[in-house]
C-alpha cells in the first residue's frame, strides 16, 4: 500500500481519545512511508491527522471541493492539494489515489464516505481494502446494523466481511497489508 484515504471528522469531537488514534495512526502512515489521503481540511480530526503525518515527515495529499475551501478552512501546508469542483469528484479522485480506505470517527460525511466507498468494493467497481478504526467502540453501532442487515438478508455475508476493523492503528493497518482481493466466485 502506498497511499491510504483516511475518512473522518472536521471535529475534534468530545474525547481525547480520537485525536490520540489519529495521532497514532499518523506516526504509522510516516514511519511505513504511507502516503494520507484525506478531504483537505486542516480543522477537527482531519487536521490534527494531516499536521501529525507532516510532522512525522510524511506526505499528504488533500481534496476538497471549492465551495468548501473557505468553510472548512482547507489546509494549506499540504504535500498536495486537488481543490476540486463537487463533492462527486472530491470521492471519484480520492478513490482513484488510494489503495485502501479507512474511516476514523466522525459525522454524516464519514459515515456516508465509507459507506460508499464500500458500496463501490461491493459492487467491484474497486477490489481495495476498506476499514474502520472502531476508537474507544465509536462504531460499534454500526457494526451491529451490519450485522443486523446480514440477519435480514439485506447483506451478503461476503460483502459484511470485506469491512476490515481494529481498535487500534496498528491493527487495521495488520489486516490492509494482509488483505486479498476477493475473487469473482467468493463475491456473488
Amino acid at each position: 500500500m502506498k497511499r491510504l484515504c483516511v475518512y473522518c471528522g472536521s471535529n475534534t469531537g468530545n474525547q481525547p481519545v480520537f485525536a490520540a488514534a489519529a495521532k497514532e495512526l499518523a506516526m504509522l502512515l510516516a514511519a511505513a512511508k504511507i502516503e494520507l489521503v484525506y478531504g483537505g481540511s486542516s480543522n477537527g480530526i482531519m487536521g490534527i491527522l494531516a499536521d501529525a503525518v507532516l510532522e512525522a515527515g510524511g506526505r499528504v495529499t488533500g481534496v476538497i471541493p471549492r465551495a468548501l475551501m473557505d468553510r472548512e478552512v482547507g489546509h494549506t501546508g499540504l504535500t498536495e492539494l486537488h481543490v476540486v469542483s463537487s463533492m462527486h469528484e472530491r470521492k471519484s479522485l480520492m478513490g482513484v489515489l488510494a489503495d485502501g480506505f479507512a474511516a476514523l470517527p466522525g459525522g454524516y460525511g464519514t459515515l456516508e464516505e465509507i459507506i460508499e466507498i464500500l458500496t463501490w468494493g461491493q459492487l467491484r467497481f474497486h477490489s481495495k481494502p476498506c476499514g474502520l478504526l472502531n476508537v474507544n467502540g465509536y462504531f460499534d453501532d454500526l457494526l451491529r446494523y451490519l450485522d443486523r442487515a446480514v440477519a435480514s438478508g439485506f447483506l451478503r455475508p461476503q460483502h459484511r466481511a470485506m469491512l476490515m476493523v481494529a481498535d487500534k492503528p496498528a491493527g487495521l493497518l495488520q489486516q490492509f497489508s494482509s488483505y486479498v482481493p476477493p475473487t469473482a466466485e467468493k463475491w456473488t
